[in-house]
């Protein structure tokens, strides 16, 4: 047999023709070592099928799984998983370590088994006794269809889902699992962490015995998914959580769904007792005031998180400025776009600020990613540089041009419905935006230009 050299990767197994000195595969440096093989050419009457054969349908006759979802009692979950969980479906979670993933899915596997569904969490990461810790702190009464188990072979983990035979199936972390047939490979290596993988989506999509599994996935020191893209490819759902240690507040966020909305958001509040869905954000991201007790420098906008309308409070805080360059800071948005919405408000709005320090935050530290909360933000700083208080009853929704001209902004009518729903009595929105009325409590006010709305509200 003839013999050939290739030079492997002692990390990942990549394998090249020539040398390299940093694997092209897991960026690791000087790994690449030089081996004899034999070079195994086989015909294609002598190869060896890999794969069995599927017959072919036609789509019109298929039956989907898509409808069949599986609601939990967290409504902020399910309405990131697109309505509920689908039965043949593989999800994986990542997060800043201690960010909540192992707690939130313990809660899911919780809250499925008292639905009579069966569950196996499988942790490579923590013992059994561990798992049974954090489940009296945040879990009431654990059900007696749940099975845990504590190893970190793939193999292993393939038999037990065999003997068991369970609905769910939890992984935390695929990092952690090897299979025996990748010798040199170790765990959370590419090779490993995909073949994993593989393994986990075939008892998933098996259509006779179909699967829901959640795989937990590392995140890197760039708060991204560790391992190689093609792991999200190889999923359906990929969730994050988002969240700034030391606050209680976590943001679940859906950046790929096969089932339903990409981007959506849902809210949690993590507690002792686990994670707490915020099932009306509305009322959490703006302090509740009386109607005489306004304040300068707060104002209200109506922002989208995946496809729900959330009412936003923006604060800001103008001082004097004792240095020839006075601070701008936005902890909620860019340094760019707030000095671009002050340039306005100086120039279109007849505000001077260049003597003035301008800080701007919102309640609760979501970001402001979309344009229609500019009007807002522009109207909390002239609120904070007058001292005078907007009234509460009022929402800004709007974009502003550099003409000083209010902007359209899309999915407006949705967002005017949840400030009606809220109560509040008066949205000030761009001319001719909307022609809908009939709206319970409120009032919709539509103007041309930021010194209209500047004149309105500071006559």
């Amino acid at each position: 047999m003839k013999k050939k050299t290739i030079y492997r990767c002692t990390s990942c197994d990549y394998e090249s023709i020539g040398y390299m000195g940093k694997c092209p595969e897991c960026n690791s440096w000087n790994t690449l070592v030089e081996t004899l093989v034999e070079d195994k050419k086989k015909s294609r009457s002598q190869s060896v099928r890999l794969f069995e054969k599927k017959p072919i349908k036609k789509l019109g006759d298929i039956t989907t799984t898509n409808s069949h979802r599986i609601e939990t009692s967290l409504k902020e979950f399910n309405r990131v998983m697109g309505g509920g969980i689908v039965k043949d479906s593989v999800t994986i979670l990542t997060a800043k370590p201690g960010a909540g993933k192992s707690t939130l899915l313990l809660q899911v596997a919780n809250d499925l088994a008292s639905k009579n569904h069966k569950i196996l969490y499988a942790s490579g990461e923590e013992s059994e006794s561990q798992l049974k810790a954090r489940a009296d702190r945040i879990i009431k009464e654990i059900n007696q269809n749940m099975w845990v188990v504590s190893d970190n072979s793939m193999d292993n983990l393939l038999e037990n889902i065999e003997e068991i035979d369970p609905d769910f199936i939890i992984v935390d972390s695929i990092q952690t699992f090897s299979l025996e047939g990748f010798p040199g490979s170790r765990a959370g290596s590419p090779t490993q962490t995909m073949e994993c993988a593989y393994e986990l989506v075939k008892r998933a999509k098996n259509a006779s015995r179909p699967r829901s599994i959640f795989i937990v996935g590392q995140m890197t020191k760039e708060d991204e998914l560790a391992g190689v893209r093609a792991l999200e490819h190889l999923v359906d759902v990929v969730l994050m959580i988002e969240g700034e240690s030391g606050e209680e507040l976590r943001t679940l966020l859906t950046t790929k769904n096969r089932y339903g909305s990409t981007g959506e958001m849902g809210f949690f509040n993590m507690s002792e007792e686990g994670m707490i869905s915020i099932d009306n954000p509305s009322e959490y991201f703006m302090t509740k005031r009386e109607q005489e007790d306004s304040v300068s420098g707060s104002s209200l906008t109506v922002v989208r998180e995946g496809t729900r309308p959330i009412i936003l409070e923006i604060e800001s805080l103008v001082s004097d400025s004792f240095t020839p360059y006075p601070s701008r800071i936005g902890e909620c948005m860019r340094k760019d776009q707030l000095n671009t919405l002050i340039s306005i408000l100086e120039q279109r709005g007849g505000i001077k600020l260049y003597d003035k320090n301008v800080v701007i935050k919102t309640t609760g530290g979501i970001k402001l990613k979309e344009h229609a909360s500019n009007l807002a933000v522009i109207m909390s700083i002239a609120s904070s540089t007058f001292e005078i208080g907007i009234p509460n009853d009022t929402v800004f929704i709007a974009d502003v041009g550099l003409t000083g001209e209010l902007k359209k902004v899309p999915s407006l009518e949705a967002r005017l419905r949840e400030v009606d729903r809220i109560g509040f009595t008066k949205a000030i929105v761009p001319y001719g935006s909307t022609k809908k009325s009939g709206y319970s409590n409120l009032e919709v006010i539509q103007l041309k230009t930021l010194r209209d709305v500047i004149n309105l509200i500071f006559n």
